[in-house]
């Protein structure tokens, strides 16, 4: 039965059981993941345009750098481009990812999803979490598709395979991150559909003090790579302004060098990282620059980082000295990984210390996944530091290392308490008590009372009283004794026959009256005698 108003108009239908109304929160959010990827294609697209204005001599008109910056975006999420102008004829591909580009979806990516997850108004809908991480998601990914689509007209398409799996899997853990952050970054409770056990170790102080310890330890690997790279730049300095200089002649290609090298940066300290801790980074199928040696690597391109790579032949006391990055990561994580409290056993701390090693390991096996990828075809097939031995020399360096150190900070910091003179806790409070003893008290009464002279008086000794056959009885007599510092020492001796005029109540001596406190800003007049009458 339709029903209708007073005038005759039918009433809006109700919706149905099991039918959800339209949120415009959700739609708020798949815009604002939408947002997102078009904020970086359109970075990315001006910088390009700028870069093509600029040449001298560009080779495509404007659809083929908007087809380049597409392309561009889709490598910053670690998508393989096909190059297939090659001089062989055979496609190349390109497969190393800037990793200072990967910070741009991500951001922007996170801001998104932190905003959708943010009310502005008090009676403004709040979507739940997977809500929200959901309708980001898809926004994104709707424009990571026509991107795809659109780059696959320009010089370098992407491989659809690889963008199929990496465009979701960097939308995923940064749309993720931005909803933790929103949320107040949670640490709990975890899904109920996990074991109680599995619940119960993981919110364990062990695992948050091993993820810090762990930070810790790839933060000082990097430092250290980037310190390598820094040394090995400044050594072949010559050769690194000969390689920048001989690539263009004109300023914008100077400015697009400059900018592709500021790019590889982050990817240099993953492969510096890579090199201090053993294992090296390969330039080229069978070539490895370890620092144990570097056989050469024939037919690289020109390029000022790749101008920094250290002399042929074995390795040198200068290269070896690369292994000091790794210990002092080994001793960072090893002092991360100790807790203040005094109740953890050193079996903890050395559990502790050991999962932060291996979060370290896991850390640094990633970025070097991330920062390695082919150059082209045959020999420059394989270009980066190998990920499973860059984690596992990463693994070893540090638990070799940083468990021995935790166990010796715990024991330092839990060491017992030093008393006087080297005694221990209990010692020096036995000590105290015996300074404390009545005996003691009275020598230091008695030297305090001969350095202080006159100013102390002599107490009177009580009287040395023979023993009576038949004590009489008589009122307690208080006779002074040595006074200690704060207390009143009273001794009673009864059964003697006193006076009775001495316990007689000496008279109040009497006591002057206070002075009147002075008074400030009075006018003090003289008294004058009054007429006589």
């Amino acid at each position: 039965m339709t029903q209708v108003t007073e005038r005759g108009t039918p009433l809006p239908a109700a919706p149905r059981a099991g039918v959800r109304r339209r949120s415009p929160a959700a739609a708020a959010c798949v815009v604002g993941g939408a947002v997102a990827a078009g904020l970086g294609l359109g970075f990315l697209a001006v910088l390009v345009i700028v870069l093509w204005i600029s040449s001298p001599y560009p080779d495509s008109g404007p659809g083929g750098a908007l087809h380049l910056a597409a392309g561009l975006w889709l490598l910053a999420h670690g998508t393989e481009l096909v190059r297939y102008d090659t001089l062989s004829g055979i496609p190349a591909p390109v497969g190393m990812t800037p990793l200072l580009l990967v910070g741009l979806p991500v951001l922007l990516m996170r801001r998104a999803a932190r905003l959708g997850s943010a009310a502005e108004e008090d009676d403004e809908e709040v979507l739940p979490a997977a809500a929200v991480f959901s309708a980001v998601l898809c926004g994104y990914l709707a424009v990571g598709a026509l991107a795809t689509v659109y780059a696959a007209g320009g010089p370098m398409p992407a491989d659809p395979i690889s963008a199929a799996w990496h465009i979701p899997l960097v939308a995923v853990l940064a749309a993720a991150g931005g909803v933790w952050g929103a949320r107040g970054r949670p640490l709990g409770p975890l899904p109920s559909w996990l074991p109680g056990g599995v619940r119960k170790a993981f919110v364990r102080p062990r695992y948050a003090l091993a993820l810090r310890a762990g930070a810790g330890g790839s933060l000082v690997l990097l430092g250290g790579g980037a310190l390598v790279v820094g040394a090995s730049l400044a050594w072949h300095g010559a050769e690194v302004q000969a390689s920048f200089l001989s690539l263009t002649g004109v300023w914008s290609g100077r400015f697009a060098v400059l900018l592709l090298a500021l790019t590889l940066i982050p990817n240099a300290m993953v492969w510096g990282a890579a090199y201090a801790l053993g294992p090296g980074f390969a330039l080229g199928s069978g070539v490895t620059a370890t620092p144990l040696g570097f056989p050469g690597a024939p037919a690289l391109p020109r390029f000022p980082l790749l101008a920094a790579l250290p002399a042929e032949g074995p390795g040198t006391p200068l290269t070896w000295a690369a292994a000091g990055v790794p210990v002092v990561a080994g001793l960072a994580v090893g002092w991360c990984a100790v807790r203040r409290a005094r109740e953890v056993s050193y079996g903890e701390t050395a559990l502790t210390a050991a999962l932060g090693a291996v979060v370290c390991g896991l850390t640094m096996a990633g970025l070097a996944a991330a920062s390695a990828g082919p150059l082209g075809s045959r020999r420059l097939s394989e270009f980066g530091p190998m990920w499973w031995t860059t984690g596992v020399a990463a693994f070893a360096w540090t638990a070799v290392l940083a468990v021995p150190v935790a166990v010796a900070v715990h024991a330092w910091r839990t060491r017992p308490a030093i008393g006087p003179e080297g005694l221990d806790a209990d010692e020096a409070g036995a000590v105290d008590d015996r300074w404390h003893d009545s005996g003691v008290r009275e020598i230091r009464w008695a030297a305090l009372r001969k350095a202080a002279g006159a100013l102390v008086p002599e107490m009177a000794a009580p009287v040395p009283v023979a023993p009576v056959p038949e004590p009489v009885a008589a009122p307690a007599v208080p006779v002074a004794a040595p006074a200690v510092p704060g207390r009143r020492a009273v001794t009673v001796v009864s059964g003697l026959d006193l006076d009775p005029g001495l316990l007689a109540p000496k008279p109040a001596e009497p006591v002057s009256a206070p002075l009147a406190p002075p008074v400030v800003g009075a006018r003090v007049l003289a008294r004058r005698k009054p007429p006589p009458e």
